[in-house]
């Protein structure tokens, strides 16, 4: 977990690009695979609007296994997730709920 923690650092030293750069990358590459599609049998993690899939809350922004074609995604399903990946989904989730809930506060 440490490594993920620190993954701008990590970056930063092994390509000698700022974090900023792999976001921007990543960013283009969910581009590409929305738009191009994924090869047939295999599966992208793209940032989407939870259905109620793996048990997050319908609308929270969450990483997801997905397929796409013509511009279209969809969530893969029936994927076994063990007790130490739940616990980091389930970790992941409430840290996106709070943030939420803070940005759309009226305070």
């Amino acid at each position: 977990m440490t490594t993920v923690q620190r993954r701008g650092a990590a970056i930063i030293e092994a390509r000698k690009l700022s974090s900023a750069m792999s976001a921007a990358n990543a960013g283009v590459d969910h581009v590409r695979d929305w738009v191009n599609g994924t090869p047939e049998g295999q599966y992208v993690s793209m940032g989407v609007l939870s259905d109620g899939s793996y048990g997050i809350d319908e609308g929270l922004c969450y990483s997801f296994p997905c397929t796409c074609s013509g511009g279209d995604y969809t969530i893969v399903q029936g994927l076994d997730i063990d007790d130490f990946s739940r616990e980091k989904m389930t970790l992941t989730r409430n840290e996106l709920v709070e943030e939420r809930d803070e940005a759309l506060s009226e305070s």
